[in-house]
Parts: C-alpha cells; structure tokens; sequence
C-alpha cells in the first residue's frame, strides 16, 4: 500500500469541535471584524479568510452583496464565521453596527466597481452601505478600513487608480494584491490577517525600519562544498513576524540553510557570510532604527576558498581557516544611531556563566538574548532577557519574539 492508499482507519480523536479553529495567536483577539465580500471569483476564498481571522482570535462578521453569493454559498460563511451572513438592510440598521461596533473593515475581494463606489460616496447595496457608514467612522478615528483589490487586468486604469488614491488619502488602506497572470489576484490568507492586525495596531514601531537577522551564514571551501551551522533561524522569523504585525517595516535577512518561513515576510536570502556582512552593513548605512542580530554567524571561514570542486576521494583533507569580521561591530558602527538586539549561544556552561558573559555585551545592545544549547531543542526554546535593569526568563520562541518587540517599543517611546 502506497502513502497514497487510504488504509480505512479512523480520524485521530481531536477534542476541537466542528466549527473550532486551531488558534495560531491571540493578535485580534477582541477585535470585531466585518469581512465584506463583493462580485468577484475570489470570493470563493473567503470562508477560508474568515476561518484565519478567527485563528488570530478575531470575532468575523461577514456582509455579502448578491454577486458575491453567486460566487461562495451563505451556508459556507456562516460556517466560517459561525455567525448569520448580513445579505440586506432591516430595521436594526446592520450597516451602522451601532450595538456592536467593527474595530476594522475588510473589503476581500474588493472589486473595481466597489472601489469606484466607495470613492463616490455610493450606498446602494448592502455591502456599500455598510462602507458609507465604515468611513464616517473612519474619520472619526473609531475604525479601520483595508481594501484587498482583485481584478482582470484590463480593469487596471486610470479610473481605478484615482479613486484608490482618494480612499488612501482620507485614510483607507489598500493591500497589494498578488501580481500573477496578468491579474490583480487576492493575496494569501495570512497576509490579510497580517494587512487587518497592522491597521490597528498602535505600535510606536510603526514605519520603522528594523533588521532581523537570522539563520547561519555559510562559508564556501569550494565552489560546491561549505561550512553551515545548524541553526536555521525559527526565531528570527517570529521576531520578523512579531514586528511586522506591529506595524514596523521589518525585513528579515535569511542565511541560506534551506529553511524559509512559512509567513509571507520581506525576505532577503544571504548565500554566505560575505553576502550577509555587506547586506547588514548597507542596510545600517541606509539608517535603520533597530537591528536584531540573531543569526548563528560564521565565525571563522577558510582563508582561500577553491575554485571548482575539490577532488573527492583523498585520504585527509587540512583547512585552513581564519576569523571572521565582528558584523555587529561593523553595523553599529556604520548607524551609531542604531539600537542594537544582540544574542548570546554557549554550551556546556551553567546559567551564572552564560548571563556573565551576555552582561559583557550590554551597552552598544540595549538587550541581549542569551541561550544555552541545553535549553533549546527542536520548536522549544528558553532564553534570558539580559539588560542593564535585569534578567528576566522567558520560555518559547513567540514569548521571547513578543519580549523583544515590547523591548524595541519602549526605546521607540523615549
């Protein structure tokens, strides 16, 4: 029997119920979110957009227009959203939400007639209605409002662009829609929720440029084979992703271990060390407000690394090799205004040890992660918040991803 072959056993048990979600954080928890559906094909999604809202904790209400239900069932919505779809305006005044107020308007899809709508000031559907009301709202700084544009091709013209550019102008905000065959397509689930959480978000981090840099940084000693640690940078990617939903325009700049995060985060690949210590250095040499270096990096590298490949079969094989250049230094150095997350990694040291020598690193970094070998295995991770008021434990990757955030937001408020 093939892995392909149903083998007829039973489901493994779960205790989650039919209409349960597995929770993936507690981001929008609390947050009300209206999830307007419009006319077009990609509204076909949306029962899976409103079960990953609900996976960040959010509450989902979805407005559906009569197009939009040729497209995805009732049925479908409300078992997404475990909620009655709003399909037409009653006494209650569904579109004014006066009981129950939406935290964050989601128009997914968003079609060029709605937009065009929108930009009218047209309330002639139940979904435009509830957007009429939304941006009054808006300006009243009581809601936020994301539009995920999708469309043919051909519908991108100048008529479009004007009325996105005066919504944008009075505050709504647009998500870039995937670029794919010749069409303004929806983006991935995550990246809505990730569109919702950063509008309402009040980080101070907002628009801040920040560095994370995680994973190893291969040395080459030939043009095939080379040096790599195994560290892969899972906790880069969290803080990455911690920030990004903060509202901060983080980049995570990836050593390249064959690993890549799931989350659609701006990534950049650095192949070795040389590639990784030029890309920190320009990044800090465009100004950044915080770099947070957890990568694993090199730190010794073959003093001449062979062109081609070494002949395979020889009975030693001796490397030369030489240290590596302190990127951290270099970095601060190119952004002495730049705040600093630095890591500490030992093993075979106790507790007292490790925090001795992650408190000899404060000063340039305003925070140091320090971990022992011993209290990382596999997704599980224990770290030491080190700063110059104290160490505070912390257990698991996002814990310690959210630490730092919270670190970085406090250095933003001075």
């Amino acid at each position: 029997m093939s892995r392909y072959d149903w083998d007829f056993s039973a489901p493994t048990p779960s205790p989650m119920g039919d209409h349960d979600v597995p929770m993936v954080s507690q981001r929008l928890a609390g947050r009300r979110i209206a999830l307007l559906v419009t006319g077009g094909i990609a509204a076909m999604k949306t029962p899976q957009l409103a079960r990953g809202l609900r996976r960040h904790g959010a509450e989902v209400v979805a407005f559906a227009s009569d197009d939009a239900l040729r497209y995805v069932a009732r049925e479908a919505l409300e078992w997404a959203t475990c909620a009655p779809v709003v399909t037409g305006l009653t006494w209650a005044a569904e579109h004014l939400s006066d009981g129950a107020p939406f935290d964050a308007y989601l128009v997914a899809p968003a079609t060029h007639n709605t937009i065009a709508k929108m930009a009218c000031g047209i309330a002639d559907t139940v979904v435009t209605s509830a957007l009429a009301s939304a941006l009054g709202r808006m300006e009243q700084g009581r809601t936020r409002i994301v539009v995920a544009p999708t469309m043919h091709g051909t519908l991108h013209n100048s008529v479009l662009v004007d009325n996105a550019r005066k919504l944008a102008g009075i505050g709504v905000q647009f998500v870039a829609p995937h670029d794919a065959y010749g069409k303004h397509n929806l983006p991935s689930t995550e990246t809505l929720c990730i569109a919702v959480g950063r509008a309402l978000s009040d980080s101070p981090l907002a628009g801040r440029h920040i560095l994370v840099t995680a994973g190893p940084t291969p040395v080459p000693i030939d043009g095939v084979r080379r040096i790599v640690n195994r560290f892969r940078g899972r906790l880069g990617a969290d803080i990455a992703d911690e920030l990004i939903w903060r509202g901060a325009e983080a980049e995570l700049l990836l050593g390249d271990g064959a690993w890549r995060p799931s989350a659609p985060l701006p990534l950049t690949i650095a192949r070795t060390f040389d590639e990784y210590r030029d890309t920190v250095v320009k990044r800090a040499q465009g100004g950044l407000f915080a770099g947070v270096f957890s990568a694993g990096v090199a730190d010794y590298r073959p003093r001449q690394a062979v062109q081609g490949k070494i002949p395979s079969g020889q009975a030693s094989l001796q490397l030369d090799l030489e240290p590596t250049e302190k990127v951290i230094d270099l970095a601060c150095a190119a952004d002495p205004a730049m705040a600093c997350v630095a890591f500490k990694y030992l093993e075979g040291v106790s507790e007292a040890e490790l925090l001795q020598v992650a408190a000899r690193r404060l000063g340039r970094a305003s925070l140091v992660v320090a971990t022992r070998g011993e209290d990382t295995r596999g997704s599980a991770q224990r770290a030491f918040m080190v700063q110059a008021s104290g160490v505070t434990p912390m257990e698991g990757k996002q814990q310690i991803a959210a630490f730092v955030a919270d670190h970085l937001e406090g250095l933003a408020r001075r």
